[in-house]
């Protein structure tokens, strides 16, 4: 990672939900090549992540926000801003599970999931795409799922906010280009965290993964972190509205 693609110093990266798990691992990978950051979370404590990245020496500041909600939001993108005068990559990786029988959820749950999942995934991108448009650069990742292409039992909900990202991801793709502004998604497969470590102790589970994952095994969250470096260098520089499975192949089965 040390070839200059992927350098990404004095680049400022913004990464949601990244107090553990999936976004802990992505905001340490690019602190790695040299990106100062932003990162939030609206449930979790943020020291770990910080001190983590602080002990790589690049520049890190942590937020509380929540992304459903437009007025955090702009205030998280504002306190960057004056931070850091630019941002240059925006993660969107926060999100909240559902597993529930449809018949079984509520309007609430139901309007969680999505504010969460998918009007986090715009609000964030309007947001920081209007600077990104000022800058006329910028490169926007939208954490997905393979619930983004195909469903599990009692995860339609969740399978909805999940596919929604993909063509908000293209949508954006196709209106950012003329600002040099890459939009891309990645979908990744199951994640061994310890959010989901319950779900771990479920046979059925298991069995699952098992039979639907060509490798196997369920993914370290550290395995999304190149993908990640890569559509967020000059390496994807002619690479926009795509969607890169990170899945063991669970996909390519479909």
């Amino acid at each position: 990672m040390n070839d200059s693609l992927f350098d990404l110093r004095n680049k400022v990266a913004l990464v949601t939900g990244a107090s553990r798990g999936l976004g802990k691992a992505i905001a340490v990978g690019l602190a790695k090549v040299g990106a100062n950051l932003i990162v939030c979370s609206h449930i979790s404590s943020l020291r770990e992540t910080i001190s983590t990245v602080k002990e790589i020496g690049v520049q890190i500041m942590g937020v509380k926000a929540d992304v459903a909600q437009k007025s955090d939001v702009t205030r998280m993108v504002r306190q960057a801003m004056d931070q850091f005068g630019r941002i240059d990559i925006l993660v969107n990786n926060a999100g909240i599970y559902l597993n529930k029988p449809v018949e079984e959820v509520s309007e609430e749950e139901w309007d969680r999931v999505i504010a969460t999942n998918l009007k986090g995934c715009f609000l964030c991108s309007q947001a920081v795409g209007r600077e990104m448009i000022k800058q006329k650069s910028g490169k926007i990742i939208n954490i997905t799922s393979i619930s983004g292409l195909a469903s599990l039992p009692h995860t339609a909900v969740y399978c909805a906010s999940k596919a929604g990202i993909i063509l908000l991801t293209k949508g954006l793709a196709v209106d950012w280009a003329k600002y040099n502004i890459n939009v891309n998604a990645i979908g990744p497969g199951d994640i061994a965290t310890k959010i989901n470590r319950g779900m771990r102790t479920d046979p059925n589970f298991i069995k699952i993964i098992k039979d639907r994952t060509p490798m196997d095994r369920s993914a370290k969250p550290e395995e999304f972190v190149g993908t990640v470096i890569y559509l967020a260098s000059k390496a994807s520089d002619y690479v926009t509205g795509s969607l890169i499975m990170v899945d063991g192949g669970w996909t390519a089965q479909l």
